[in-house]
């Protein structure tokens, strides 16, 4: 059964070569580690098994009026983002997008780069990055990897207040679907998470600006959560940077573009990021 579904996959990769399903921007595919998987396989194991809805996620943003830089890629502003991850077949995509906004937040604002400990936040299973911070601010902070390192499945909480490295301060979410306040905080505050709708068309992403006209702009589909690092033009185009999940094997040494501007795939429904107490 594998092979003949790697078979398939391999057909679908060639449609993808060929511009067949993702749009006309410069977009390029290839096979990676979910090849031999159906897409309903790989939404049971790596996205949100329901999509979130997040409009109901109260603003407490408010932007300027710029201008901000044309380009932005924290990476590259000192050791200000935390390496790439692995989830694993685990929907714990909303925890890495957690932790690696308040790692970067943590690191801008006190020069220190921590490895925080996946979250343990029982209520908020599959749940949003905003919720996750809130959980943390409420909880007294989070643990550090080397006290509670990830399991990649779901278990029993073991917080130990005690061991706790990072805390949140308070919880900025932007306003939905304000794509140019998202561009705002990541300009001038940090990394910022977010959610949107994966596609089958993305599963085989490996460079350039992902654009798709197969997802949805509703804050209803969302359904995992990544991390934007910076901002830029390609050709004319402007895009996000953003740190992904899935090990560096994926995409660009696990990162990917994708268009800005458009809320793409819902992009824009629900961006939060978290002020740390330093």
């Amino acid at each position: 059964m594998k092979a003949v579904l790697f078979l398939l996959c391999a057909g679908a990769w060639l449609l993808l070569s060929l511009g067949h399903t993702i749009s006309e921007q410069h977009c390029r595919v290839a096979l990676n580690q979910f090849s031999d998987m159906s897409f309903d396989e790989i939404k049971r194991k790596y996205l949100w098994s329901e999509p979130q809805n997040c409009s109901a996620t109260k603003s407490n943003y408010f932007r300027g009026t710029g201008p901000y830089p044309t380009s932005v890629d924290w990476r590259k502003k000192g050791n200000f983002v935390s390496p790439v991850k692995n989830q694993g077949a685990c929907g714990s995509c909303w925890t890495f997008s957690t932790t690696g906004a308040l790692e970067s937040a943590v690191a801008i604002a006190s020069g220190k780069m921590l490895s925080l400990g996946l979250m343990c936040a029982p209520p908020f299973h599959r749940g949003l990055p905003s919720q996750a911070f809130e959980y943390i601010l409420y909880n007294k902070g989070i643990m550090g990897e080397d006290t509670y390192p990830y399991q990649g499945k779901d278990g029993h909480c073991r917080f130990q207040p005690q061991k706790a490295i990072a805390f949140v301060k308070d919880v900025v979410n932007i306003t939905l679907n304000d794509e140019e306040a998202m561009v705002e905080a990541v300009a001038l505050y940090n990394p910022v998470s977010f959610a949107f709708e994966v596609t089958e068309d993305f599963i085989s992403y490996q460079s350039g600006i992902y654009s798709s006209t197969s997802c949805h702009k509703t804050p209803d589909k969302v359904n995992h959560a990544v991390l934007a690092v910076g901002y830029g033009v390609q050709n004319g185009v402007p895009y996000w940077i953003v740190k992904n999940s899935w090990g560096t094997a994926w995409g660009q040494d696990g990162y990917f573009l994708i268009e800005r501007g458009k809320n793409m795939c819902g992009l824009a429904a629900c961006a939060s990021f978290p002020i740390p107490q330093v």
